[in-house]
């Protein structure tokens, strides 16, 4: 699934090294990736004037290529230099040798009349922050009309986490090589990098696919086939049977959704269970969904000891109260998967090591950026969050997702996945319950946690995408049923 890699940009390096190691020598792949950047631009605009700025590394020797090709096609370039040619090295000092024209010291005035500005400052190595002169060239880039092309990534992102090192600019297209990098996914990147192309300049590909881990974009072709699929023979027991933990009449509404997208997503049985007077609103809500009173955590423990209850959820509209957190304790001692969400996470901000503790089975966290921080700690000013949602799994002994935009899933063992196809509409109260509920019926049928984080959260971004605007969380459960019958067939 080479297609799906998302590197890190010591990655990225490494493959760089790798082609080399087969022969392809430096110069060739800077010249691959000049030609790409400047085939990329011819596709989309029509010959003009274009400012090319380049720095002082292999970046910048990009930048020099696609001068030069775009120049023997009819473009007017004005490339400005960051630094002198004298400082340049290796690949990048060949490159600027071969530029047959003037090369100017960067200013804003090179940016005048420009129809398309190519931004080869800095690429997604940068490790410090843009100031000075280059970030006097990129605040000008910002305030002009042209379309920005950026050369692997928009200078000022840091390829790895995707956060804006001091300033950036809105590319229209950003131009990457051999596969995007994670910098490319997570926000804010995603959207400051516009329309991502990549370019295939010679790299072999295969280089780290038995890396656990290497970062992937979340796709079925991950985790298509441990999604389980009716038999003719089969049984609803079969199919599991999931608990779904409710808060009382005025908040029960959050488990009512996760219920009904636990038995929409295959679950066999879901059983909500809570105080009587929110059973009563469950009961009325839908027939499919059984329910059982039970106002104490003694009562609790019993009622998930039965038979055949193999999975259970904790925590929307459950309330941050000492019943949530004695029923999330009973929970994790028992055989059973569990997901956790939102009140059940909060419960233990300040007890996340007795929660962790008792992880020692299945258990998938589900943490929005407040509870995540609630949870494992405030985010530091440059926020990388990959790297703080596999250190969460990591410490916590469960897969956790960290939702938003970019969500990101991960396992204690380092595998991680970015998902990319949630659109904005899924910013909606109880959006989060209904992806809770998903997990847990997909746990209920067996498919292992990190499988079934990853699955869930991909449909939930395609159901919400079927429905498109005006979508509210009670649409969701019922908008699954396109989306399975499509990987069910295989149209997806």
């Amino acid at each position: 699934m080479p297609g799906t890699e998302l590197l890190s940009v010591v990655q990225m390096y490494a493959a760089d090294q790798a082609a080399m190691s087969s022969g392809i020598s430096g110069t060739a792949l800077m010249e691959a990736a000049g030609a790409g950047v400047a085939h990329e631009i011819a596709l989309r605009w029509p010959v003009g004037r274009i400012a090319i700025l380049c720095g002082p590394g292999n970046n910048g020797g990009d930048g020099f290529v696609a001068a030069r090709y775009l120049q023997e096609v009819g473009w007017t370039v004005r490339l400005g230099l960051l630094g002198s040619k004298e400082n340049l090295k290796g690949d990048a000092a060949a490159m600027a040798d071969l530029w047959p024209d003037d090369i100017e010291a960067l200013s804003p005035a090179i940016l005048e009349d420009a129809d398309v500005i190519v931004d080869a400052l800095f690429g997604a190595g940068l490790s410090r922050a843009v100031e000075g002169k280059a970030g006097e060239i990129l605040n000008a880039v910002q305030s002009s009309r042209a379309a920005v092309v950026a050369v692997d990534v928009p200078s000022g992102i840091h390829g790895d986490s995707g956060q804006v090192l001091g300033t950036a600019v809105l590319a229209d297209l950003t131009v990457t090589f051999h596969r995007r990098k994670t910098g490319h996914v997570l926000l804010p990147g995603r959207v400051l990098c516009g329309e991502v192309a990549v370019i295939d300049i010679g790299i072999p590909d295969g280089v780290f696919e038995d890396d656990i881990n290497l970062v992937r974009e979340n796709e079925p072709d991950l985790w298509l086939a441990a999604l389980p699929r009716p038999a003719i023979d089969g049984h609803k027991y079969a199919r599991g049977h999931a608990v779904v933990a409710s808060g009382d009449a005025e908040s029960c509404g959050a488990s009512r959704l996760a219920a009904r997208a636990a038995l929409r997503i295959g679950a066999g049985l879901v059983t909500a269970t809570g105080p009587a007077e929110a059973m009563k609103l469950h009961a009325a809500w839908t027939a499919a969904v059984m329910t059982e009173t039970c106002e104490t955590p003694d009562v609790f423990d019993s009622l998930i000891s039965r038979r055949r209850r193999n999975a259970v959820l904790i925590g929307p509209g459950t309330g941050v109260t000492t019943i949530t957190r004695a029923n999330v304790l009973a929970a994790l001692k028992r055989d059973l998967a569990c997901v956790l969400d939102a009140d059940a996470l909060t419960v233990f901000q300040d007890q996340s090591d007795e929660l962790f503790g008792a992880i020692n089975g299945p258990c998938v966290l589900t943490p929005h950026d407040g509870e995540f921080g609630r949870l494992f700690g405030p985010a530091g000013e440059a926020v990388d969050k990959l790297r703080r949602t596999r250190d969460a799994a990591a410490s916590s002994g469960a897969i956790v997702i960290s939702k938003g935009g970019d969500t990101v899933i991960a396992a204690p063992d380092g595998r991680a996945v970015i998902n990319t196809s949630a659109p904005a509409e899924l910013a909606t109260a109880g959006s989060g319950d209904v992806l809770a509920g998903m997990v847990v019926g997909l746990l209920a049928q067996g498919v292992a946690p990190f499988e079934a984080a990853c699955a869930a959260v991909w449909m939930h971004g395609e159901a919400a995408r079927s429905v498109g605007p005006g979508l509210i969380a009670d649409d969701l459960p019922d908008a699954l049923i396109s989306v399975l019958r499509g990987l069910y067939t295989g149209n997806v």
